[in-house]
């Protein structure tokens, strides 16, 4: 059974600095596509970041320049830096993969998710 897990949320102030870690219990090569997706109160959970497995990543205009998404294959764990984080960039965030690419793949076509970390930025 392959679980992704994802950890690193908490508390930070804006400006402040976090970063996010998914790791699988089991890496799917038939993965094309790994994402970071979150979810604020309210709202339409929303896709922040996504890697191909060719090693293109592809970002939310509201946090290009802030996010970087990178995967460590040896340790089968997916990461999101977070930098000069903003009070909107608080919500529910997941990871997720598909065996999809991630170019117009949308959330409902990524077939196994984490159950999520809260970022909460004041």
């Amino acid at each position: 059974h392959v679980q992704l897990v994802e950890s690193g949320g908490g508390s930070v102030q804006a400006g402040g600095s976090l970063r996010l870690s998914c790791t699988a219990s089991v890496y799917r090569g038939s993965w094309r596509c790994m994402g970071w997706f979150r979810q604020a109160p309210g709202k339409e959970r929303e896709g922040v970041a996504t890697l191909e497995r060719d090693g293109s990543t592809s970002y939310a205009d509201s946090v290009k320049g802030r996010f970087a998404i990178s995967k460590d294959n040896g340790k089968n764990t997916l990461y999101l830096q977070m930098n000069a984080l903003k009070p909107e960039d608080t919500a529910m965030y997941y990871c997720a993969a598909t065996g999809f690419w991630c170019a117009g793949t949308p959330p409902r076509d990524f077939g196994l998710w984490g159950q999520g970390t809260q970022v909460t930025v004041s």
